[in-house]
């Protein structure tokens, strides 16, 4: 199992919603947010796609973090 860099994962998601959580090996939670982000975006006229364009990025870098913890050997 690789390390994901959660900066990586943050910029990607900012770029565009998703990629960052495909990165960081969540399909499903990156396919969530390739909808619901443009969604958003289109069907309230711009006024709230930016807060989940940057929870998306958040929440790839806080996925990265996680799992790059989960994944430390045992001391």
């Amino acid at each position: 199992m690789d390390k994901h860099n959660p900066g990586t994962a943050a910029i990607l998601s900012l770029i565009v919603p998703g990629v960052g959580q495909i990165y960081n090996g969540d399909f499903l939670r990156g396919v969530f947010w390739l909808i619901i982000t443009p969604g958003f975006w289109i069907f309230t006229a711009g006024l709230f796609g930016w807060p989940f364009h940057l929870v998306a990025a958040y929440t790839a870098y806080r996925r990265a973090t996680k799992k790059n913890l989960q994944r430390l050997p045992p001391v």
